[in-house]
């Protein structure tokens, strides 16, 4: 089966006045360009992207003051095929998505600049399940995150069936799809926000999956429903796609787990708290 062709959106915007941590350390003006294993993060994000086959275009969401910094960087990547641009970003990230998409039907893939953890693997999962749905959501288990690390994820969504954590990396096939992208239009974490996760799921859904009564694929199924889309997850085998570089904590994860990928000789971080 051909690879579905896909316009690829990379969420890379950060905070309007906030100085990130790990940006300042490094002495860099925006996260994304925090080395890690020698290379920006976004770097990282980007040589898999654009070694992937029937990527029609990648689209890096920014906000304007962060462009010039990074768009360097993503010149390196701009003669292996597919066009990268630029979109300015928004303060909410469903507007930030819907700006990228530019009014077109899709394929969108979407993931984030700080995902350096990034397989082919995991993209063409989420891009051959939209072949069957209007959403998808790629996710992992508990179990696969503490297979990779014991501090690799900090929270999890308890399901019947198992903890789930997502992995930044969703799949919009269509119209519908984007739609169903409401869900975080409120953005921010859901589990530091009960009532952001009641807007969007409803609050039957939620004391279901509160009380451990019903499978994630089940309560995705009828969340879909609430958008009038057909939801999908994709439950990834590799746990380290759920880790990605949102702290000194995840950053020394990364750096450990991408530098074994490299053949790089990294001890495995010791981690006693959850900072």
């Amino acid at each position: 089966m051909d690879p579905l062709p896909v316009t690829v959106i990379v969420l890379a915007a950060q905070r309007t006045g906030v100085v990130n941590p790990l940006a300042a350390r490094a002495g860099v003006s925006h996260k994304c360009l925090a080395p890690i294993c020698g290379r920006p993060l976004i770097a990282h994000v980007m040589e898999t992207l654009t070694t992937l086959p029937d990527i029609r275009e990648i689209r890096v969401v920014l906000e304007p003051d962060g462009q010039a910094e990074v768009d360097p960087v993503l010149e390196t990547f701009r003669d292996r095929g597919a066009p990268i641009t630029l979109v300015d970003s928004d303060a909410n990230i469903v507007e930030s998505v819907l700006a990228a998409s530019r009014g077109e039907e899709g394929p969108f893939v979407i993931t984030t600049a700080d995902n350096v953890l990034l397989t082919h693997d995991g993209f063409e999962q989420v891009r051959n399940a939209m072949r069957d749905a209007d959403a998808v959501i790629g996710v992992t288990t508990k179990e696969r995150v503490h297979a990779v690390h014991e501090r690799g994820q900090r929270g999890f969504y308890e399901f019947k069936d198992a903890g789930y954590a997502n992995c930044n990396l969703y799949g919009l096939a269509n119209r519908k799809g984007l739609k169903a992208a409401e869900i975080f239009r409120e953005g921010g974490q859901f589990q530091s926000n009960p009532g952001r996760m009641v807007r969007a799921a409803g609050i039957f859904n939620i004391l279901l999956m509160r009380f451990g009564l019903i499978t994630f694929a089940r309560g995705l199924d009828r969340v879909g429903k609430r958008f009038g889309a057909k939801l999908r997850p994709v439950v990834f085998e590799d746990g380290a796609l759920a880790i990605d570089v949102d702290n000194e904590r995840t950053y020394a994860i990364c750096e450990w787990v991408l530098g074994q990928r490299l053949g790089m000789d990294i001890p495995k971080p010791e981690i006693e708290d959850w900072n």
